[in-house]
């Protein structure tokens, strides 16, 4: 039989590997964006059961929330999946600490070299998202090239929506998720830099007019409508 203390060990142990497999789940959320049940349990190598339980805890823990799935194109039947993306607190307990180090990293930039050579920095950040979307965005044409930036966008977890502007002729391009935002906060070049992507890949003028890292609730960008 069991000693108690041997029970209690392998309770200890279990709690350890439930918590091991729970952050994993968080973890492949804010790092994929918003995620079915289905596609993570593929991702983890899980069962749906085991993921679904997990989510449940999390969403329990203000870690993550759900939503309907958006559909591009003509939608099937049935209701839209659920999409479980990360919460500002679930963001927070995982990014912090990223936040600090990088925030440090692109101080003793600006220190040493002066706000150019941060400039610089972001400008290089942004370079590959420009060469891996431009394929993808010249392949159509221009009057849908707002709504695939936002698709592609959102396949690299910005959670982007593209939608007639309510103001002024031409569109919205919003992004609902930005991994980092705490880091634009002091250093608005990193916003100036994805900005100047945009303008190149729709080969127009674009205006930033809000972003999450300002303490708007979405990155949103106007884009004019093409003559």
């Amino acid at each position: 039989m069991r000693t108690a203390t041997e029970a209690a060990e392998e309770s200890s142990v279990a709690q350890e590997s439930h918590a091991r497999t729970r952050e994993r789940v968080a973890r492949a959320i804010l790092e994929n964006g918003p995620s079915t049940a289905a596609a993570l349990a593929d991702q983890l190598g899980l069962t749906p059961a085991a993921v679904r339980r997990h989510l449940d805890a999390l969403l329990a823990d203000g870690v993550i929330e759900a939503r309907e799935q958006r559909v591009y194109g003509q939608r099937g039947r049935g209701r839209p999946a659920k999409v479980f993306v990360i919460t500002d607190a679930g963001r927070d307990e995982f990014e912090q600490a990223y936040d600090d180090l990088a925030v440090g990293a692109l101080q003793f930039l600006a220190d040493t070299g002066g706000e150019e050579l941060v400039a610089a920095f972001a400008r290089h950040r942004v370079a590959d998202l420009e060469r891996r979307y431009r394929p993808v965005i010249e392949a159509v044409e221009p009057a849908e090239r707002t709504r695939v930036l936002a698709e592609v966008l959102s396949d690299d977890g910005y959670a982007a929506s593209a939608d007639e502007s309510p103001v002024t002729d031409g569109e919205q391009l919003c992004q609902h998720h930005c991994p980092v935002a705490h880091v634009a906060e002091r250093f608005p070049q990193l916003c100036e830099a994805e900005t100047e992507v945009f303008a190149r890949l729709l080969n127009t003028h674009v205006q930033r007019i809000a972003t999450i890292a300002h303490g708007d609730g979405v990155c949103t960008t106007h884009v004019p409508r093409s003559p």
